[in-house]
This record gives C-alpha cells, structure tokens and sequence, in this order.
C-alpha cells in the first residue's frame, strides 16, 4: 500500500526515537504504526520472507565500519536472500537492541538502514526498539515471486555459476583482526554489499534451477545445493572468479560476499549478462548425477580432487 501515512505515535522516548527515525526516513518508510504491516502481493505471485541478524563483536566490531555501514550492511544482507530466491522487494522490517554506548549514533544506524532499503528500491514498513547489552540489529525483507528459486532444482548436465569476483570480505576481515587497514576495494565488498537482485531476476529468466547467495563461502552453499537437489557438484577451485591478490582457497572460504551462485544451463549468455550488469559471471562447476556411495560435493585442483575449503559455521565449535 504505497503512499500510506504512518500513524501518531503515542509519548515515551521509545516512541520518540521511532519518530525521529521515520523523519530520517521520510518516504523511505510506509505506513508504520499499527501492530503489522500491510502489504499487497501482486496476484499469481507468491510471498517470500526471511530473516537477517548482525550482532556487534559477531558479524562487526564498532572500530571496522561507521554506523551507517552497520546499518546498511545488515539490512542489505537480509535483502541478499530476496535476491537467492529471485524475488522483487516488498518492504523491509528492522529490529534494533541498541545499548546505551550506542544512543547517539541511533540516527546515523537509521541512515544505512534507509541507504539499503534506497538502493534495492523498497521501502521500510516496520520494525521494533529495545534495549540491551549489545547492539544487534535483525531485519525481516519481504518480497515477492512468480516462480521462487529454491536450492533444490539443481539438475545434472546444470553448469555452476557464481556472479562477481570473490575474497574482498575475508582479506577486510583478516586485516582488521591484525591490526590494519584494509585494501579499499576489499573493505568495500565488506562494508557495502551490494544484493543482486536483477542479476538474479535475469538469471531465473534465462533458465536458472537452483541458487544461494554467497553468505558462508561459495563451496559451502554449493555443498547445500548439492544436498537439496540429490545430486553431485564438482567444483574447479582454479576457474573461481577472485580480487586480485586473493589466493583460490580464501576465495573459496570468504563469506559475506552476497554474490550469487546458481545452477543453470551451460548455454548461459555471458556477454549478455556481463554487458548487462557490469560484473563477471563465471562457470566453476558442473552438476552430475549423484550415485548412490559418492560424496554431493567434489573440489578439485589443478585437476586433482582436493577437500573442500570450509566456510564459516557459527557452531563449528560448539
């Protein structure tokens, strides 16, 4: 329901920082203010919803990224998953804890929020705000989709592709963890992901069966593309698409890049997408029917099979 006017909020100083946030954000949000959003799903499409949480010394620490790249970057991670089912954006929700060492930049939280819902061209329509220890900020996207793409279509004679150039977010991350600065165009892909959204659109039109975006690093969802769609994924470290300076390992274990990685026909037109979108689209695999005693995920090397790198997993030691 765009153009919606939100509601008068009642007094309290809870209800006075949503105020000043909806002022921020001016027709960047819709119609807040009763218990729910109310949104229109166009007819014979289907809603698509997920769910995204940064927490601060988990996915950031307050000394990498201003404020601004906080909240843009949580929120644009969130819209990612709209984009790995090939969705359209209907609205986003935000959740904040925001402890009291936080309360001055609240605003300025707002901001990079406000530039993600900008950029991917949709618009706020929810949220809540709390109190607490440490900052954390979850954010809901809803969408919509004829046709969602799931992680199990994947089919054997599929080729695997991933769009982009990977490894930007592990060096960032590397660098701050000693002590340094990282390369600019590497804490750019770190600070401000980019959510592919045409690209995925596009890609679903021209025959994807199956795809994820790159959150945990590219072997790692292939292996849950592999799982979903009973099939094998061989890999071929040497043809993945990396910054320059990035070895094909940290390529392969970097997380939070947001690319996009899909199975489809190896009849992809990639001067097509690459003239469209200005970034690569590189084929790094192929899908096989999987038999009954062989491993879903295969990676090789110079030809020669070699164990897959790990991505990150929140739980890997617990």
């Amino acid at each position: 329901m765009p153009g919606t006017l939100h509601l008068p909020l009642g007094p309290g100083g809870e209800f006075d920082a949503i105020a000043a946030a909806l002022a921020r954000w001016g027709p960047l949000a819709d119609g807040v203010g009763d218990d729910c959003a109310v949104l229109d799903v166009p007819s014979g499409e289907r809603l698509v919803m997920s769910l995204d949480t940064a927490l601060e010394d988990v996915h950031f620490r307050r000394g990498w990224l201003t404020p601004e790249e906080i909240g843009y970057r949580a929120t644009m991670a969130a819209i990612s998953d709209l984009a790995a089912m090939g969705a359209t954006p209907l609205g986003v929700a935000a959740a904040m804890t925001l402890p009291d060492a936080w309360r001055e930049n609240f605003l300025l939280l707002c901001d990079g929020i406000g530039e993600a819902a900008r950029v991917a061209g949709t618009r706020i329509v929810g949220g809540d705000l709390t109190r607490g220890a440490a900052l954390s900020l979850s954010v809901t996207v809803l969408g919509h989709a004829a046709a969602p793409m799931s992680r199990r279509g994947a089919r054997a004679g599929d080729a695997l592709w991933v769009t982009g150039r990977l490894g930007g977010p592990l060096m960032a991350l590397r660098a701050w963890e000693r002590g340094l600065v990282p390369r600019s165009d590497c804490r750019e892909r770190f600070a401000h992901p980019v959510a592919r959204l045409d690209e995925a659109r596009w890609l679903v039109a021209h025959g994807a069966t199956a795809g994820m975006d790159v959150s945990d690093g590219v072997v790692s969802e292939v292996g849950h593309l592999a799982a979903a769609g009973h099939v094998r994924i061989v890999i071929d470290l040497d043809l993945l698409p990396v910054l320059a300076g990035v070895s094909v390992e940290d390529a392969a274990r970097s997380g939070e890049e947001y690319e996009l990685v899909v199975t489809a026909p190896e009849s992809l037109d990639v001067s097509a997408f690459e003239d469209r979108f200005g970034i690569p689209l590189t084929r790094i695999g192929v899908v096989e029917a999987r038999p009954a005693a062989a491993a879903a995920l295969e990676t090789r090397r110079h030809g020669e099979r070699v164990d897959p790198p790990r991505g990150h997993d929140h739980f890997a030691d617990a």
